[in-house]
């Protein structure tokens, strides 16, 4: 992308403040974890959150997760930096859905972003040596995971490249 993801203006602020601001209104605490720039994305971050160095992020996502599991309680909610686009309805809808160890949403059948996991999960998940996946966990659960079908495209943006983040930016009206 040339630049951190984290970063990337939309609506007005970075993708971080962006998610850090609709995730707040629904998650205490909210949990940033940080690795590749990560001094210099923290520093740019306007918004509070509990931020977490990784110091092993080239070990992969997986490693990441469970920094940011590592010091939680009770179910989580989490997303990645570049899907900036789920609309507090969702975020609030996957957090009232029916109790499952894992919830999903899903728009016109695409699995995507936030997702709930339940305690007895993150223990799993944290369990998982480097070498595992996070999705290991997850279809270890898929008989019970719970994919609510929402009306959110914002579900299942992903901002891999440059040409996805001119298409956000276009049906934000932002470009």
């Amino acid at each position: 992308m040339g630049a951190p993801k984290a970063l990337l203006p939309f609506r007005g602020e970075t993708f971080l403040d962006g998610l850090i601001a609709k995730l707040s209104r629904h998650c205490d605490p909210v949990v940033v974890v940080l690795g590749h720039r990560a001094e210099e994305i923290r520093a740019a971050a306007k918004r509070n959150a509990r931020f977490v160095i990784n110091q092993h992020y080239a070990q992969g996502m997986l490693n990441s997760l469970q920094c940011g599991l590592r010091d939680l309680s009770s179910a989580a909610l989490f997303t990645l930096v570049d899907h900036p686009n789920a609309s507090d309805a969702t975020i609030a809808a996957v957090l009232n859905a029916s109790e499952a160890p894992v919830v999903i949403p899903r728009y016109r059948g695409k699995k995507g972003h936030p997702v709930r996991v339940s305690r007895a999960v993150i223990d799993e998940l944290l369990a998982l040596s480097p070498a595992a996946k996070p999705t290991d966990v997850l279809y270890r659960h898929i008989d019970a995971t719970h994919f609510l079908d929402l009306d959110d495209p914002g579900i299942v943006d992903d901002i891999d490249d440059p040409r996805a983040y001119s298409e956000l930016l276009a049906r934000a009206g932002t470009l």
